[in-house]
């Protein structure tokens, strides 16, 4: 079977199966995710506070499903490599977990997190986040599950580390491993101790978060691995070199007036139409214009 042929979830559970760490760089749009796999990463995530930052909001659960979805979709297409999408907690009770779960699959997606936090969620590494019962998470996990009918991998995720303790945490995810969970995500956890512990006692595959400026202390995708981890996701690495990157290139211009200076820092005129296929759309177009002319001189 080919990629194309391959359905996506199909293609994860293929690498979850392999030797190997999965590393899945976050992506806020399609060309970020085109820049993932063009590296040679074997899937991509779509961050969820990168695309609330990408339409001006802070990751506070103030995106909405639909937005959220088409977005994962547009990147699902853009890509031949698997999309593993945030889905927040739910956006809502386990009833809008089912419109969740459909949503996102029919646009592509491979697998998608929820997690365990209440509404308004917050980033999972700061302070202040509030969590719903085991037995609420537990619904929506089982009716995600449900809901899968192409078989998109549900991937839980729980907070509870840093408002409940480990012990708590690992419990939890227990009980979503039980309700049918395919992936476990342990998120914020604040020391290497925590994620050796966390695999010890979980046998479900785990996704860790090596996100910057968090709780987790910076560790490699070889570290993860060698603990017994399957994903490790780098969810807003991407957006945050590109708003460097802008910051920098808008500071220079407004300075001197002109890009001449930085030409060495931008992409180049061919790398761009390399990335965006830009020839392959040419030549339909010259194909197209070479046959209407020739059928036009056929009729006269």
């Amino acid at each position: 079977m080919t990629t194309q042929q391959t359905s996506a979830p199909a293609r994860l559970r293929a690498l979850l199966k392999q030797d190997g760490m999965i590393v899945a760089p976050g992506a806020y749009d399609c060309i970020s995710a085109r820049v993932i796999a063009q590296a040679g990463f074997p899937a991509v995530y779509m961050t969820g506070a990168g695309t609330a930052a990408m339409l001006g909001y802070p990751d506070f659960g103030l995106v909405t499903m639909s937005e959220m979805a088409e977005n994962a979709g547009r990147i699902a297409a853009a890509v031949g490599v698997p999309v593993i999408a945030d889905a927040d907690t739910g956006y809502g009770n386990e009833l809008n977990v089912t419109r969740t779960v459909r949503e996102y699959e029919k646009r592509g997606v491979a697998g998608l997190h929820i997690e365990d936090q209440g509404f308004p969620k917050k980033c999972g590494h700061l302070e202040g986040k509030e969590l719903i019962d085991v037995e609420e998470m537990v619904k929506k996990v089982i009716t995600a599950k449900d809901a899968a009918h192409g078989d998109v991998l549900v991937v839980a995720r729980t907070d509870a580390r840093a408002t409940e303790g480990l012990d708590s945490a690992i419990e939890r995810a227990r009980a979503y491993a039980k309700a049918g969970a395919d992936i476990i995500f342990p998120e914020a956890l604040p020391a290497k101790a925590d994620f050796t512990e966390f695999r010890r006692k979980i046998r479900q595959p785990l996704m860790a978060n090596m996100t910057e400026f968090g709780k987790t202390p910076y560790m490699t995708a070889t570290e993860f691995e060698k603990m017994g981890y399957n994903i490790v996701i780098f969810p807003v690495t991407a957006f945050r070199a590109m708003m460097k990157a802008v910051e920098k290139t808008f500071t220079s211009l407004k300075q001197k007036g002109s890009q001449k200076e930085i030409l060495s820092s931008l992409m180049t005129r061919e790398e761009f139409y390399e990335l965006i296929d830009y020839r392959s759309y040419e030549a339909v177009d010259k194909k197209a214009m070479d046959t209407a002319r020739r059928l036009s001189k056929e009729s006269t």
